[in-house]
């Protein structure tokens, strides 16, 4: 509106202030589309998008590295490597026809009640395996040397039934009765290479308690 009274005030200056004031003023169209101007192009529909394959379910069963399946001939078909198998319990050594001793401590471990607690603690010393000129050499040196508070001890080997080992004789005028002389016998048995696998070990105490274990080769096999 502005711009039209400005240039009605220009044409009357011009006309010399003449009262005839006719002016014409011309209204510019309203611009119109111009054809130059390229028409936006409208979006293209979405290509439909199949659903991802599911992902195949993980097997329920985790695999351990480093451990496979093997034969065993003790205790179960098979074992994982690494494992020990297991060996079924079976009933204390038998202590019938055997007399329990008084238990008057000597001061020279030769009761039970002196031996035990050693015997108990040194468990896994009880017996060794040595592999020696062509021979598994099976040593129960530990064992012999508290055999004073002791009345039987059993070995067996491999699963086959522990059968009794003669104990030598106690030293009772020396000052440890268990020392092991050169009258006494070798502290280890004999076997073929490569045989012994399992040992068994049972023990009757002068009290007549028992204790038992069972030693796979490489636990005990000396280096």
């Amino acid at each position: 509106m502005f711009e039209i009274f400005v240039m009605i005030v220009v044409a009357a200056m011009l006309s010399g202030g003449s009262g005839d004031l006719s002016v014409a003023v011309a209204v510019a169209p309203s611009p119109s589309p111009s054809s130059d101007v390229a028409p936006v192009n409208e979006a293209a529909p979405a290509e439909p998008v199949e659903d991802a394959p599911a992902a195949a379910p993980a097997d329920p069963s985790p695999q351990v590295a480093g451990t496979e399946s093997g034969s065993s001939g003790f205790g179960s078909d098979t074992i994982t490597l690494g494992e020990a198998p297991a060996v079924a319990q079976e009933a204390a050594p038998a202590t019938a026809g055997l007399v329990a001793e008084p238990q008057e401590p000597s001061g020279k471990f030769t009761t039970a009640t002196e031996v035990k607690p050693i015997l108990g603690a040194t468990k896994s010393s009880w017996v060794a395996v040595r592999e020696y000129d062509g021979q598994d050499l099976l040593y129960v040196t530990q064992i012999l040397s508290w055999r004073c508070g002791l009345l039987e001890m059993k070995v067996g080997l491999n699963g086959a039934p522990p059968e009794r080992w003669d104990l030598p004789e106690c030293h009772l005028d020396l000052p440890m009765p268990g020392a092991l002389l050169d009258g006494d016998g070798a502290p280890y048995r004999g076997y073929e290479l490569g045989s012994i696998q399992q040992i068994e070990v049972e023990l009757i105490y002068d009290d007549l308690s028992t204790d038992r274990a069972v030693f796979s080769r490489d636990a005990v096999k000396m280096q």
